[in-house]
């Protein structure tokens, strides 16, 4: 399962009685994309909610692919921005208290370091197939990148 699928919209039940409809809890469900990008009744919100919102929107779901939002590059975009936490310096802790500043979303502190773990293997094994191909540049960037997000 993604990381996305275990980011969670902070204040839901507000939320939905704000916008007088009901919405997924997960940030990144279809319902949730589709009332974000199209942004019905978001002028319903308040203005530090709207604010939020709008910011998540254009940080991730602004790209111009054809089937946008449901072309996968909010996800990618979300977890790149995970990922810069962590090259911060951010603990798991510290990282869904920065989401949930920013964008109004949570993710269980367990499910944050999962992720960066899988992602610390994922670019071992990067950096492993990179020597065996000889592909010194590869290997080099696979490496830092790794360090950078094992602190």
């Amino acid at each position: 399962m993604a990381i996305t699928d275990k980011i969670y919209v902070k204040n839901h039940r507000q939320l939905s009685s704000q916008l007088e409809t009901n919405i997924p809890k997960g940030a990144f469900k279809g319902a949730t994309l589709d009332l974000l990008f199209q942004g019905d009744g978001l002028e319903k919100l308040d203005e530090a909610t709207r604010e939020r919102v709008l910011d998540f929107t254009e940080d991730f779901l602004d790209c111009g692919c054809d089937t946008n939002p449901y072309c996968g590059c909010p996800e990618r975009k979300f977890m790149r921005y995970l990922l810069e936490l962590r090259e911060q310096g951010l603990g798991p802790d510290a990282i869904v208290d920065v989401m949930s500043d920013d964008y109004m979303v949570y993710a269980y502190s367990g499910d944050v370091l999962s992720f960066l773990d899988q992602s610390v293997r994922t670019l071992e094994a990067v950096e492993e197939l990179a020597d065996v191909e000889g592909d010194d540049e590869m290997e080099r960037r696979a490496r830092q990148k790794k360090e950078s997000l094992s602190g």
